[in-house]
């Protein structure tokens, strides 16, 4: 006689209890992860949420140790909208809640005032983005960057401009932030060290959509690179204006205009838009090709833009550090991720500076082609 199991809701709902109650048994860990979720950069937000929810779930499925005890690794995602004064009220939600480290934010303006928060609490905190050299100025112990910084991106940009395109003339753009106006700074000073002449500096806001007076100014300068510091939220439509009303110049900006959905917000216009994003390409990265298939088998191709795999690396760093201390306790493996030396998907050999800065960054130059995001050259900063 053969028998079957049919499971009912109370069944169903016993079986859940059980293997929650297997998983409540292990110490948990958790993590917080503070990006924009919701507004103009909700994509390029979920990017990095999902590469973090990979390095968990690779963690878990490793059973993964501190301490000679298997651990349930667990995220806490917070939207901070990519807004500075929501970011303030994130960061301390986080420490609020004891998570162990934290991975974000994205952006500068929201990053320099949480590093503040999460130093005071004794959080170690890694941006996957945050790219102002202001954060790390500030000299907390506990912050830590996993990208180039603006002063790479924005010398990166300007040489290329001098040496490739034999530039000559170039306006800048920036949109107040403070990822935008330092970026363009350095671009701008890199620019008059290399003999271009700045013939417009234009100010702007990270919520704009209309650039007519901009242009307007600008056109009767008769730039050849139009250099935009800030998100691809604006720059689409900056350069969209540009072509509209016959702007040939070349648009030029850092990583914030570098995500994929640039195109989408430029439509035709993006082509021949220049780029600069810290690290080198996946497909050129030892364990990158891997690495994204395994990503567009989990949450779609089309959900991939540009931070997700720092953000994996900043949750494993977070995690090994954790794992060589033997305590999840921040003030314990803090001292750990000084000392790291991991090998990651963004780079072989993971370590920082004294002031947390990624030590040996690169950074990747790109531009735009039939609407796709194409290599140009990978440059290793000095």
């Amino acid at each position: 006689m053969t028998s079957s199991l049919r499971l009912t809701g109370m069944s169903l709902a016993l079986f859940a209890g059980l293997g929650l109650s297997a998983h409540a048994a292990e110490p948990r860990v958790v993590l917080g992860v503070a990006v924009p979720l919701s507004g103009p950069l909700a994509a390029s937000g979920q990017d990095a949420v999902n590469g973090v929810q990979m390095a968990l779930n690779q963690l878990n499925a490793e059973h993964a140790r501190i301490g000679g005890k298997t651990v349930r690794w667990a995220m806490d995602a917070e939207d901070d909208q990519g807004l500075p004064t929501q970011a303030t009220l994130v960061a301390q939600k986080l420490v609020d809640e004891g998570v162990s480290g934290v991975v974000g934010h994205q952006t500068s303006g929201c990053t320099f005032p949480a590093a503040r928060i999460y130093a005071r609490a004794g959080i170690p905190q890694i941006t996957p983005s945050s790219t102002s050299p202001k954060i790390a100025e500030q000299g907390y112990k506990t912050f830590f960057r996993l990208i180039a910084n603006d002063n790479a991106l924005g010398a990166g940009l300007a040489e290329y401009a001098h040496d490739t395109l034999h530039v000559q003339r170039v306006a800048v753009v920036d949109d107040r932030t403070a990822y935008g106006q330092g970026l363009a700074d350095v671009f701008s000073a890199k620019a008059k060290k290399l003999g271009m002449d700045v013939v417009d500096r234009e100010y702007t806001d990270d919520k704009a959509t209309d650039f007519s007076a901009i242009l307007t100014r600008i056109k009767a300068d008769h730039p050849q690179v139009i250099f935009y510091g800030g998100m691809y939220s604006q720059a689409g439509p900056l350069v969209r204006q540009m072509r509209q009303i016959g702007m040939t110049a070349r648009l030029l900006g850092g990583d914030g205009i570098c995500a994929p959905i640039m195109a989408k917000v430029a439509g035709d216009a993006v082509n021949g838009t220049i780029c600069a994003q810290g690290g080198a390409p996946l497909s050129e990265l030892p364990k990158g090709q891997a690495w994204k298939a395994r990503y567009d088998a989990d949450f779609g191709a089309a959900a991939f833009q540009l931070y997700s795999p720092n953000a994996f690396d900043a949750a494993m760093v977070l995690a090994h550090a954790m794992m060589k201390a033997g305590s999840s306790d921040p003030k314990v493996y803090l001292p750990y991720i000084r000392h790291i030396d991991y090998d990651g998907v963004t780079d072989s050999d993971i370590h920082f500076t004294a002031r947390g800065e990624l030590a040996d960054p690169s950074i990747t130059l790109s531009e735009f082609e039939h609407g796709v995001k194409v290599p140009l050259a990978v440059e290793q900063v000095k």
